[in-house]
């Protein structure tokens, strides 16, 4: 896909990969509608975008509000006057505890913000790209989809639904002007946890020996899937070794990140 002139969508904008995807997108000269519900940073990302000499449009909302999403494809229409990618970025983690001592409200929250608000843009936004005479949908996933992390077990499962949802739209969408991308990052350097409200545990994590991947470094690689129309993509160090081997062993996977995660369970 040649991005020269197309309007995508990117959800999570204000900040991390979000940010840096809208960034990257804005070189290749494309231009950008940036969704967040913070106000103050998605502002932030839209002054770098403009600094990059790009083009973009702001949307403050909440990928999990049903009304909102279903009235985002006519805003982002009425600003760019179409639109011809879809990146579904947002997304948050759940505390780290064990699935007994998880409040419902906080599983359910992660559910709708990881999986069913995905699953709202693209059925807002599927009909439009069809439309065009090409399209692209990439969805954010997790090496948490198939290397299960202890204390985020409802994560995990939120971000494997969405690898199989994607998985199958793809396969429906293969005749299709609609290309679809799945990606599954390993550790990144973005503040999710505090994003995601998990402040009380962000300085463990953030001082742990975990490998990580800048954001700008998995922003390019994503921007040049859609470019590549690659079905999927697996970023990190992390990511990869644990995707060989969990498909090799993943009882010994499951032990592996169990001894590297455990002491952050409460």
């Amino acid at each position: 896909m040649n991005l020269a002139g197309k309007v995508i969508l990117v959800t999570g904008a204000g900040s991390g990969m979000g940010r840096e995807i809208a960034l990257e997108l804005s070189r290749k000269n494309a231009k950008v509608a940036l969704v967040d519900f913070r106000e103050k940073t998605l502002a932030e990302t839209a002054a770098l975008v403009k600094e990059v000499g790009g083009t973009c449009s702001t949307h403050v909302l909440d990928v999990a509000d049903a009304k909102a999403v279903a009235a985002l494809p006519a805003a982002v229409i009425k600003a760019h006057g179409s639109v011809d990618g879809l990146i579904n970025n947002a997304g948050i983690i759940q505390p780290f505890v064990k699935v007994n001592d998880l409040k419902m409200e906080d599983a359910l929250h992660v559910m709708n913000v990881n999986f069913t608000g995905p699953l709202m843009l693209t059925k807002a936004f599927l009909p439009e790209l069809l439309k065009r005479p090409e399209a692209h949908i990439l969805n954010v996933s997790s090496m948490g989809a198939y290397a299960p992390v202890p204390g985020q077990s409802v994560y995990g499962a939120s971000k494997a639904a969405i690898k199989l949802f994607t998985e199958g739209l793809r396969s429906e969408l293969m005749n299709t002007n609609v290309g679809v991308t799945i990606v599954f990052p390993g550790a990144i350097a973005t503040n999710i946890a505090a994003n995601s409200g998990m402040t009380a545990m962000t300085a463990d994590a953030d001082s742990s020996s975990f490998p990580t991947t800048k954001a700008d470094v998995a922003a390019k690689l994503m921007v040049q899937a859609i470019e590549k129309n690659r079905p999927r993509l697996v970023i990190g160090k992390d990511a990869k070794l644990m995707d060989r081997i969990s498909r090799l062993n993943p009882v010994f996977a499951a032990k592996l990140i169990y001894k590297q995660m455990a002491s952050l369970l409460k």
